[in-house]
């Protein structure tokens, strides 16, 4: 990722970050709206698991910076969704639910430049946990 592309990133999630709980709905909503099956992944109350997933996005969007120290971590991520029954198709759907979340939380500053860096972000993201997941 370029510097600038990680600068959208963290300047746009520094404006979706107040709204936490709120875009953490509306990507659990949206991600069983697309795919129903995959609520049975989630075992916990979706409140917390939402907390969770924030939690995340703020140490990926952090790291983006430091690639060498991300990569470990989406490795070892990657290692426990296998455990939970993630699936490298699920990561596609994941993803189109993020985006869809994120564009709903930043309204018009989810700009076609923001939104390309976000998917360039998932996907390398993705990528790296899709093939760590294989290995594992």
């Amino acid at each position: 990722m370029t510097k600038t592309e990680i600068s959208r990133v963290q300047s746009s999630f520094a404006q979706v970050a107040p709204q936490a709980p709120a875009v953490a709905a509306l990507f659990y909503a949206r991600l069983f709206e697309l795919d129903p099956s995959l609520r049975a992944l989630f075992k916990s109350d979706l409140s917390a698991q939402g907390g969770k997933l924030m939690a995340m996005l703020s140490a990926v969007v952090a790291g983006l910076g430091q690639i060498d120290t991300l990569i470990p971590a989406a490795q070892a991520l990657a290692r426990r969704h296998v455990a939970y029954g993630v699936q490298s198709a699920h990561y596609e759907t994941v993803g189109a639910a993020l985006l869809w979340s994120l564009r709903q939380g930043l309204g018009q500053g989810f700009t076609p430049e923001v939104e390309a860096a976000w998917v360039n972000a998932y996907m390398l993201l993705s990528g790296v946990m899709i093939g760590s997941a294989a290995a594992a």
